[in-house]
């Protein structure tokens, strides 16, 4: 495979602005009580500074981005909130978890829901008031159906109340109003249901009523007199389950009150600078802060000392500002989430802290913002409401030989276009033709479509496409190879497609059609409760090669398939069988068939319903692109979060039998262990390439897989490799000892003269430059296949067998599969068409694998613009 790495592609880093759990913890089961816990939809939002909204979801510290809702212009999320109603028991005995709902502000003095059914803004509501700084939900009543309220602070001083019964939202009146406008609210938690803990920037903590509007306890925090302003800004506040008061100022310092008497237990002074952020635990006996001074601290109650607290240890997980966390605790999971200007969200242990790793989530979607246009060597990107358009014009193979590699690499490639989206909402989605000639991106608002043309000088004439998508827009598009289909996803769930035409003028798409789903039974307590059908929102979307076919898939994990009808063709399964369900859901489909068997259409796929659901959600979904006999099915890949790697034949609805001799045992271990979820796919033959944000992954589908060579020569190349064992809380994994966290000596593997290998210890300073040093990580593989010999190489030496043959044998083996982690981050790759010749050695089992041509787009952090840091004296950027 050739490789163009490729950094030049700009992709903005958001800063993380807001994160917030739709549990603070599950509930505790019962004694003699079935365990619904795993039932409970627990979903992490995080909100960005260019109005961005990320849905995560945890799934025991595998941490799958399943949902984006884009943001617009001169929008961004500041404060997010979840209002998650009790549970409910049914007469059949059957619990309907309640129902969580996510509100957000901005800094205006709108307060938005947002439906994550159809992944888009629900319903807005503002009030005569100041910009909103903080939000608050008000605590649930015994009595279940007791109404909650909205409160939130604002710039001017003021305290608002919004109501949102029977699902909806709205201002309902103002609590308090300062005398002094300058006093801004600034951050807000409740401490029971009807008193609310607002911290404000006047140096003052106070306690109000909410059903009266009455003060009940101011608290003072003084004068900084390292500040010429004087006032102390409270950042953020939080309430232990006994009552008791943490706060976070300007001056550095977590204090502790008491919450009966509203007085000053502790102070302690944990950062050098502001504490922006608090979390505390479920059962109050930790609390973390975040500051300026991009500090992580923990504290924990002084034994035999009640009330007291002290610092057990601090980090600097990030390399910006703190700016807000959140804490989830539940059957198997305790951490803390953080983030800030440097637009990765940090997850770390709470009940286990000290004794697991963190892990840094990317701060790249994991959706691909990155397609091409083969034929044309186009690379696409987009990002807000900007689509840039490169063509990488010399093979990869003429930058290393020939005269252009003498030149400047930045000539081989060249910005031709840059595409502006008209519209208040960013883009949500974009493809382009394999040819370069038709464009498409899509807002939550409409659809955008654009006719191509280059010239002989490679400039680029752009010519807008009229699309009827009747003010919907789409989370996703794709055209089909022969670009004669355009299809994408409404309302979150809501398949569409529509002809592309050529006439006179060029380009034109005719009205779209509805491709109906079928029909799912979902239990009535999960509709009712929870998030509702949001798992039904459609995340994957792919057509066939020969654009035939068109599959797509959910967050559930079910999998929809339709076929291009030609008129007088009966389309039929392999087997010329299908469920009852698949029958029944295809009727209404067979009756408009009779009314219009003039034109292609798509119709669906009557083994659709066979195909099973899958265990997790698909993080990939695509066909082979290895030419189809005819009569042959097709080759549908499918990759979850849980690591499964699973080859369907779509038209018998079933598993191919790759699939079924190839279990999710006999994987590479590299590949089960890796915590980065898998992002896409290229494929070059019967080989397939997976990428994640940090690994490139090679496995070849003709050949089976044997997990016993696969779990020795992992064994042989992991070294020190943290395993996951199965009992983490959800971030990193486990450290070595209980006293982890002080300093261990390095060791290094040394070959001697007498080719044995011994390990010896080294310095700290030296440790870069010892050659075989064992890695604590993950470690880099070079491109070839070449690797020291095990111990089962040394026996067949000892077996008389020769070099030669143990060459064969090795190579034969590694070409099952390969990986590296050369590259990160990853945003994307995708191929791209080359005249070069075919492999000489690429055979595998008979099979050709042709040329291979792609373009890997990193984007480093480091790479990406951030606003100033703050240093104390005596730091400086390294």
């Amino acid at each position: 495979m050739d490789i163009h790495r490729c950094r030049f592609v700009p992709y903005p880093a958001s800063a993380i602005n807001a994160v917030a759990f739709s549990h603070a913890a599950l509930p505790p089961v019962p004694a003699g009580k079935k365990n619904l816990q795993k039932n409970i939809q627990v979903r992490l939002a995080v909100g960005r500074a260019n109005g961005d909204i990320e849905i995560w979801n945890p799934l025991n510290g595998s941490w799958h981005q399943e949902l984006l809702i884009p943001g617009g212009n001169d929008r961004s999320i500041d404060g997010l909130v979840w209002v998650t109603d009790p549970d409910e028991e049914m007469t059949d005995g059957k619990i309907i978890h309640g129902k969580s709902r996510l509100f957000s502000v901005g800094y205006t003095n709108t307060i938005t829901e947002w439906d994550l059914e159809q992944a888009r803004a629900k319903k807005h509501a503002s009030g005569q008031h100041g910009e909103i700084w903080c939000l608050g939900v008000q605590p649930p009543s015994s009595d279940l159906h007791a109404p909650r309220k909205l409160v939130a602070g604002t710039v001017d001083g003021n305290l608002v109340m919004y109501s949102i019964e029977d699902g909806d939202l709205k201002f309902q009146k103002s609590l308090i109003r300062t005398p002094s406008k300058k006093v801004k609210m600034v951050s807000i938690c409740f401490q029971s249901r009807n008193v609310v803990i607002v911290g404000c920037s006047n140096s003052t903590i106070c306690a109000y009523d909410i059903r009266n509007g009455s003060l009940l306890q101011q608290m003072t925090l003084g004068s900084d007199h390292s500040s010429a302003s004087k006032n102390i800004i409270v950042w953020s506040v939080k309430c232990l389950p006994n009552g008791d008061i943490v706060s976070g100022d300007s001056t550095g310092q977590v204090c502790i009150w008491d919450g009966k008497t509203y007085t000053q237990a502790q102070r302690i002074q944990s950062h050098s600078q502001d504490v922006l952020s608090l979390a505390v635990s479920a059962d109050g006996k930790k609390i973390v802060s975040g500051g300026m001074d991009r500090r992580t601290a923990l504290y924990e109650p002084v034994a035999g000392q009640p009330g007291r607290w002290s610092k057990v240890f601090h980090r600097r997980y990030h390399s910006h500002d703190v700016k807000t966390m959140a804490s989830f605790e539940g059957k198997g999971m305790s951490v803390v989430v953080s983030g800030g200007p440097d637009a990765s969200p940090v997850v770390m242990p709470l009940r286990a802290a000290g004794k697991e790793f963190h892990r840094t989530l990317p701060h790249l979607p994991q959706t691909v913002n990155v397609k091409s246009a083969p034929k044309a060597r186009f690379v696409v990107s987009w990002w807000d409401n900007e689509v840039r358009i490169w063509q990488l014009s010399s093979p990869s193979r003429d930058l290393l030989n020939g005269a252009v590699a003498t030149t400047d690499l930045r000539k081989t490639r060249k910005l031709i276009a840059q595409i502006y989206i008209k519209g208040d909402h960013n883009i949500t989605s974009a493809a382009i033709s394999e040819d370069g000639t038709f464009l498409v991106a899509s807002t939550a608002t409409d659809i955008k479509a654009f006719q191509l043309d280059i010239n002989d000088v490679q400039q680029l004439k752009i010519k807008k496409v009229e699309v009827t998508s009747g003010g919907h827009g789409a989370m996703k598009v794709e055209i089909s190879p022969d670009r004669r289909w355009l299809s994408w996803v409404e309302n979150g769930s809501i398949v569409m497609a529509a002809e592309i035409t050529v006439n006179e003028d060029g380009y034109a798409v005719s009205a779209p059609s509805k491709l109906r789903r079928l029909h799912r039974q979902i239990p009535k307590n999960i509709l009712l409760g929870g998030l509702g059908t949001y798992d039904r929102n459609v995340t994957q979307m792919a057509f066939s090669p020969d654009s035939k076919m068109l599959t797509v898939a959910d967050i559930a994990g079910w999998i929809d398939t339709w076929v291009l009808r030609v008129p007088g063709e009966v389309t039929n399964g392999t087997n010329g069988e299908a469920d009852e369900a698949s029958s029944n859901d295809s009727s209404d489909d067979e009756e408009e068939d009779e009314k219009d068997a003039t034109t292609e259409r798509w119709v669906r796929n009557p083994n659709a319903a066979l195909i099973p659901k899958l265990d997790s959600a698909p993080v990939v979904l695509s066909f082979s692109k290895a030419p189809r006999q005819e009569g042959e099915d097709y080759t549908l890949l499918a990759i979850t979060t849980l690591k499964q790697v699973l080859v369907f034949n779509p038209l018998r609805g079933s598993l191919a039998d790759w699939s079924r001799r190839n279990t999710y045992a006999k994987l590479p271990e590299q590949l089960r262990v890796t915590r980065d979820l898998v992002k896409g796919v290229v494929w070059q033959g019967p080989r397939v390439w997976l990428y994640g944000i940090s690994f490139l992954f090679m496995l070849d589908l003709s050949q089976d897989l044997d997990s016993q060579d696969a779990t020795a020569l992992s064994k042989s190349k992991s070294g020190l490799k943290r395993k996951r064992d199965g009992k983490e809380n959800g971030a990193g994994g486990k450290m070595d000892s209980l006293n982890a966290l002080a300093p261990h000596k390095i060791r290094a593997a040394v070959a001697g003269q007498d080719g044995t290998t011994e390990w010896v210890d080294i310095e700290m300073a030296d440790a870069d430059d010892q050659k075989g040093a064992a890695s604590s990580g993950v470690e880099d593989e070079d491109d070839d296949f070449d690797e020291d010999m095990d111990g089962s190489e040394l026996q067949r030496l000892r077996d008389g067998e020769s070099r030669e043959e143990q060459k064969k044998d090795s190579v034969k083996q590694k070409a099952k599969w390969w990986h590296t982690y050369q590259y990160r981050p990853i945003l994307g790759i995708v191929p791209l068409d080359s005249e070069t010749v075919e492999e000489t050695n690429g055979v595998s089992e008979g099979v050709p694998i042709p040329p291979l041509e792609v373009a890997l787009i990193e984007r480093p952090s480091w790479d990406c613009e951030v606003p100033p840091r703050y240093f104390s004296n005596g730091e400086r950027e390294r």
